[in-house]
């Protein structure tokens, strides 16, 4: 049998019960890594890992708290002997604009999309240091490049991840842990599904399928994105192929963030 891409690896998956997160960890699996599959919706956390077997286990990880990353590594090391590969997938959004947010939810997001990845990072990197070395996986956002009316705080914290990166790429390359961001964009998810009502009464797909944009924008290839497709992008980072990549950042929106796309 060829062994997978990713045999012998142990990987750690935030906000992996669904979505983009769930297909990693599906994937993951499948190329021979052992997963640790965290989330805070226990019950779908819970399934994902009994689907896979028994190279998953479930981890309820609330990435604002630095005590559950810890946790959560120290089950990865415990159960299967080492920690190769992070995956800093959990986000959240809270739409509004500047002047409408409450501070509140502007906090939560940051905490959420931005203090969650540092922590994770801080937590995974003595347990990848003795294994020799690592990769570590920062899912973004195409808003991670432009922005978005009336979603300042998500944009605010997809800018900021890509700095988090690059400074852990730089601070990490002595200890052979690579740092790079993935930016998906128009992706169907329960945050963004593709069912999505757009205010002339079409869904985000048809949108995209008739008109190459929504929402001010553009999809050059005309469609939404799938989870399988940002997680195959993800599984090239968390695999020896990327071994020569760090510091660098993935685009997986379609050409959303090209340019404009003329209507005609």
């Amino acid at each position: 049998m060829t062994a997978g891409r990713l045999s012998g690896k142990t990987a750690l998956i935030s906000g992996a019960a669904r979505g983009q997160g769930a297909a990693e960890a599906r994937l993951f699996a499948a190329e021979g890594a052992n997963v640790v599959v965290s989330d805070v919706l226990d019950d779908e956390g819970l399934r994902v890992a009994e689907e896979i077997g028994a190279s998953a286990v479930y981890a309820r990880l609330d990435v604002t708290d630095s005590s559950g990353w810890d946790a959560a590594v120290a089950l990865a090391t415990s159960r299967f002997g080492r920690l190769d590969i992070l995956v800093n997938n959990a986000g959240i959004t809270e739409p509004g604009t500047i002047t409408e947010l409450a501070l509140h939810d502007y906090d939560r997001v940051v905490a959420v999309n931005q203090t969650g990845p540092w922590l994770g990072i801080r937590a995974a990197v003595p347990a990848m240091r003795d294994a020799g070395g690592g990769s570590i996986i920062n899912i973004s956002s195409t808003l991670g490049f432009i922005g978005l009316a009336g979603e300042g705080a998500y944009v605010a914290t997809k800018w900021a991840l890509r700095g988090i990166t690059r400074t852990a790429a730089l601070e990490l390359a002595d200890d052979a842990i690579r740092v790079n961001s993935v930016h998906p964009g128009w992706i169907d998810t329960p945050m963004n599904p593709a069912s999505l009502p757009m205010g002339d009464g079409s869904s985000l797909a048809q949108a995209l399928r008739d008109h190459g944009f929504a929402l001010g924008l553009t999809c050059p290839l005309r469609r939404i994105g799938t989870s399988d497709e940002v997680a195959r992008v993800v599984l090239f980072l968390a695999s020896d192929e990327s071994a020569y990549c760090t510091g660098s950042e993935f685009v997986v929106d379609g050409g959303m963030g090209a340019g404009p796309l003329a209507r005609g």
